[in-house]
């Protein structure tokens, strides 16, 4: 007995006692702001951290996957009878490594410098063909950038390298492979002018230089400080502003890399992005919850107004350098920053831009599924686990004085490829981060662990208690009697009464 009441009350004691320290600790918060705290001073972007090494050296695997556009029919294009038929080439897949060079800690420690090298291997089993060999026809960027240099310079200048181009066989569409459209080939106008010109570099590609080099020196907020710092852009090639556009909020740099962001996310956040491809920031926006490799992750996406015409978002006034030649939206002209070639960028396939877009174009047709640029973060460490960036870069052509091959253009936002960077996370640092977030799960949950325990235990506690009460004798004596049978014994009944005597010694 004494040993059944002595659980009972201990196990009720002991019960009430986490009961109390669970909710206590539960309404204080002090073990989710224990472990808060603790994850706030892990990722920083300084040496003792544990994610400065993956931050110098991303382990997982970003590809690049090139879509070309050719053109079916520039004649016809040409002469306006029809509209440009374009057919996708694609992929054409390269494995992506970006290292970080020249690491240093600047500004007292509280900032971190470095270049990011992006070096490109072809992947031939993630692609559909052979860039050296596979053909495409697309539009003479050079000569358009040549004609839209010189468009200001007067009618007789224009009719000049006009007569001067057709000498040489320049023409408005141009056949190349794939591998000389990319990284560069030649180009016959440009080999011309550069005799003219000695700075004009005879060679043209869209990724020309590209291989192997960085987009300048980036210093970063290490978010030792203030976490939500973390990754931050303090300056670009030594600039905390650009010049390419009309005013000052158009020209500030916001925001990360894309590489990572403070963690503790909400869905309420606007997350900025600075893109040296794009000469300008952007923001996305929470879409929806998915998962990946088992990591619970937020889907923040570009939304409509990041490219809208100024018009339609005033925020993008000053993206718009000419005034009288603004464009609409899901479009950005970027010539400010390209040495005056006439490039245009947009989402692929014009995806959340005008519809005059893509109708213009046979070939043409947005699927937000395919067509988004997004990154899939996970809201407790700020760590991408899976990013698709997608672009499409495109040529303004449109009629220009002095130049007959022109004569029958309207201004036509013309396609010439789109690329889709993504990584998706490794399983190795899935399933660091797993067990990273598991730990977290039970830390900022241990004081319901308290609670439950104390719960049970407190039943334990009564279970003992009903089977302690169930069990415990009376406290009554028992004076309870038999009844006597008033039946006489059978063996009397037949016998009769017997007497038993002992033999008397007579002597």
């Amino acid at each position: 007995m004494r040993k059944g009441s002595c659980c009972m009350f201990t196990s009720g004691v002991i019960g009430a006692v986490l009961l109390i320290m669970g909710i206590s600790l539960f309404v204080s918060g002090l073990f989710q702001t224990l472990i808060h705290n603790k994850l706030k001073g892990e990722i920083t972007l300084t040496e003792d951290s544990k994610i400065f090494a993956t931050w110098k050296n991303p382990p997982p695997p970003v590809y690049m996957e090139f879509f070309i556009f050719n053109v079916t029919n520039p004649d016809k294009f040409l002469k306006g009878e029809a509209k440009p038929h374009l057919t996708t080439m694609g992929p054409y897949t390269y494995r992506e490594y970006r290292p970080k060079h020249n690491v240093s800690f600047v500004h007292n420690g509280t900032k971190v410098a470095a270049y990011t090298a992006k070096i490109f291997v072809f992947e031939p089993e993630k692609s559909v063909g052979d860039p050296d060999m596979d053909l495409v026809t697309t539009v003479n960027i050079p000569a358009v950038a040549v004609m839209n240099r010189i468009k200001g310079a007067g009618f007789w200048v224009s009719s000049g390298i006009s007569m001067y181009m057709g000498s040489i066989g320049t023409t408005m569409f141009m056949t190349h492979t794939v591998q000389e459209l990319l990284w560069g080939f030649k180009d016959p106008l440009l080999s011309r002018l550069k005799t003219i010109r000695p700075d004009t570099d005879e060679y043209f590609g869209l990724m020309l230089h590209k291989n192997g080099s960085d987009d300048g020196e980036f210093v970063y907020h290490t978010g030792e400080q203030n976490y939500l710092d973390f990754g931050r852009i303090y300056t670009w090639k030594g600039e905390k502003m650009m010049s390419f556009w009309k005013s000052n909020q158009s020209n500030m740099i916001n925001g990360t890399d894309g590489s990572g962001f403070h963690p503790f996310l909400s869905k309420e956040e606007r997350l900025n992005v600075f893109t040296p491809d794009l000469c300008r920031s952007i923001h996305m926006r929470f879409e929806k919850e998915v998962e990946l490799k088992g990591i619970p992750a937020y889907r923040f996406t570009p939304p409509r107004d990041v490219l809208a015409s100024g018009k339609n978002n005033p925020e993008n006034e000053g993206f718009c350098v000419t005034p009288k030649k603004c464009l609409d939206d899901g479009v950005l002209d970027v010539s400010v920053c390209r040495k005056g070639a006439p490039v245009v960028v947009s989402f692929p396939h014009f995806h959340l831009g005008d519809e005059k877009y893509a109708k213009a174009i046979d070939g043409i047709s947005p699927v937000h599924e395919h067509h988004q640029t997004f990154l899939d973060l996970n809201p407790t460490m700020g760590v991408p686990v899976r990013a698709m960036k997608r672009a499409q870069i495109n040529i303004h052509l449109e009629r220009v004085t002095g130049f007959p091959l022109t004569r029958n253009l309207n201004s036509t936002i013309f396609p010439i490829l789109f690329l889709n960077e993504s990584v998706v996370i490794d399983d190795a640092s899935a399933a660091r981060i797993q067990k990273l977030l598991l730990i977290v799960t039970l830390v900022s949950h241990f004081p319901l662990i308290l609670v439950a325990l104390g719960v049970i235990l407190l039943l334990v506690s009564i279970i003992l208690a009903i089977r302690f009460y169930q069990n415990k004798p009376s406290a009554k004596k028992d004076t309870s009697y038999a009844p006597v049978s008033s039946k006489v014994d059978d063996q009397d009944e037949k016998n009769g009464t017997y007497i038993g005597m002992m033999p008397v010694d007579k002597s």
